[in-house]
């Protein structure tokens, strides 16, 4: 396994509308193009519109979240007709599908009665307008079944710092899928958390010390057990934002190690990009690029390996916001 580079197709389930398809209640589409054409050059896209496949048509009456926030109707909005049980049964059987689909991720419609992440709105029993408190009766389902899927809102994914974390995500799991399909022994799970170390904590080093004394204590595992464990909390770290401050104490590591290799010009310079990055006058790349500057020349392969350097494509230009 490439500790950069994931070895399989990155599958990725999203909102059949998204993609431009015509399935869409008024038979149009919702496409967007940051999605379909910047995320599409990495990702094979696995398009899904619950209310079309369970067979509400096109056109179609809208549909709307009725009554407990938690556990919703799914009503038509102007005839009231009730399409819960419908969806849910189609929900079942089309899950069982995605479970073999190989998935590393999903973006969902935002405010979609079906597939709305959070926030999509729920309406009283009365009919009168309710809170933005529900969640899509698909997206619920979804995130149940999957409780490891990173899953977002194409919405959501126009906020920098929340599509960096999603699509770092995304190639995390299929780097974690490719380990587990090429036999997860105590050897490649060492190595696997080792090149993940710095990553790890840019988003939580307490996860990051948890996922290290499960690795030591490994023998004390079932492998079954083993997995489920480490991949259960690899994939809550990175679910925890990462910040400027973790950013730059995991700059400072990276330097610690470059230090012998570089003279007292080039340690200050580094010193002070990393520090105009911690109050936000550049971002994340250019000290990263900095330090990458000095590590083509030093022998430092520890460093060299860490996921940290490279979690996604350079060309998705991730880190360049400030």
């Amino acid at each position: 396994m490439s500790a950069r580079s994931p070895e399989s197709p990155i599958r990725v389930g999203i909102s059949s509308c998204l993609l431009g398809q015509e399935v869409r209640w008024d038979g149009g589409h919702k496409r967007d193009r940051y999605i379909t054409d910047t995320l599409g050059r990495f990702f094979t896209w696995v398009p899904v519109c619950p209310e079309f496949e369970a067979g509400l048509g096109v056109p179609r009456e809208t549909l709307r979240l009725v009554g407990d926030p938690d556990a919703p109707r799914l009503l038509f909005r102007k005839s009231g007709g009730d399409q819960t049980e419908r969806l849910a049964a189609w929900a079942g059987s089309r899950l069982k599908d995605l479970g073999r689909e190989d998935l590393c991720g999903y973006i969902l419609k935002s405010d979609s009665p079906s597939c709305g992440m959070e926030r999509v709105k729920v309406y009283r029993d009365d009919g009168r307008p309710g809170r933005r408190q529900g969640v899509g009766l698909f997206a619920r389902a979804l995130m149940k079944k999957f409780p490891l899927l990173p899953v977002e809102e194409e919405g959501r994914l126009h906020d920098l710092p929340i599509r960096e974390n999603f699509i770092e995500r995304v190639f995390c799991s299929r780097r974690w899928k490719d380990l587990v399909a090429g036999g997860l022994t105590r050897g490649r799970l060492g190595t696997f958390h080792s090149v993940h170390k710095l990553l790890l904590l840019a988003h939580s080093p307490k996860h990051y010390t948890l996922l290290g004394r499960l690795v030591a204590h490994a023998k004390e595992l079932s492998p079954g057990d083993l997995q489920r464990r480490y991949g259960a909390e690899f994939m809550a770290a990175l679910r925890i934002q990462a910040t400027a401050k973790k950013h730059t104490n995991v700059l400072h590591h990276i330097l610690g190690y470059l230090k012998r290799h570089l003279d007292r010009r080039d340690k200050a310079e580094a010193v002070t990009i990393i520090d105009e990055f911690h109050r936000g006058l550049v971002p994340l790349v250019v000290p990263l690029t900095l330090l990458k500057h000095h590590l083509d020349r030093a022998e430092v392969p520890y460093i060299r390996e860490q996921v940290y350097l490279r979690p996604h494509p350079r060309e998705l230009m991730l880190r360049n916001h400030v």
